[in-house]
């Protein structure tokens, strides 16, 4: 019961820096989405915002390691936005899923800040073998990288460099130099 506590009191504590971190993805998508309307539009009907809402607090939990609800959470949130945000993905700040359907990003994730992903783009692992459990099997995307509809990223060594743009249907295992578009 005291490690329960100690974690409920930890979680109210940090409320504060996900609620700031929420509040720098609501402005990320307004200034990057033309068609948003205001802050409230975007809190209140995009999906994208709805998975990443979910994702920073089940990230908290899951690395409190509360069994269970972070990645039920992040199911419901997959079932309501069509949005597949593994908990264990680390995400930096400024985040933007535009449109969001079909979005797939896998548990060790690593992405920076300002980032901006389209439907239907994939984070994955190059294998889904159980001995890879524990290891880092998913892309890296650096701070500034743009990444748009349906492209596939997959491999724990596979490394999006800063302000790098990834065209739509791309298929990569391999890394990106920074500044590439």
């Amino acid at each position: 019961m005291a490690e329960a506590r100690r974690i409920a009191a930890d979680f109210v504590a940090c409320l504060p820096h996900i609620r700031m971190a929420l509040k720098l993805d609501a402005q990320a998508a307004l200034d990057g989405d033309p068609a948003a309307g205001s802050l409230e539009e975007v809190i209140l009907t995009y999906p994208g915002f709805e998975a990443i809402t979910v994702h920073r607090i089940a990230h908290w939990l899951y690395d409190a390691e509360v069994p269970y609800i972070p990645r039920a959470m992040a199911e419901h949130a997959h079932m309501r936005t069509g949005i597949d945000l593994h908990p264990g993905a680390r995400i930096g700040q400024r985040f933007f899923i535009d449109h969001g359907t079909g979005v797939v990003i896998g548990e060790t994730t690593e992405i920076g800040d300002d980032v901006k992903i389209y439907q239907g783009v994939t984070l994955g692992a190059l294998s889904v073998h159980r001995r890879f459990a524990g290891a880092k099997r998913h892309p890296t995307l650096e701070d500034g990288v743009v990444i748009y509809a349906g492209a596939t990223v997959l491999g724990g060594e596979t490394v999006i460099g800063r302000n790098a743009v990834i065209g739509g249907n791309v298929w990569l295992t391999a890394s990106v130099p920074p500044d590439t578009t």
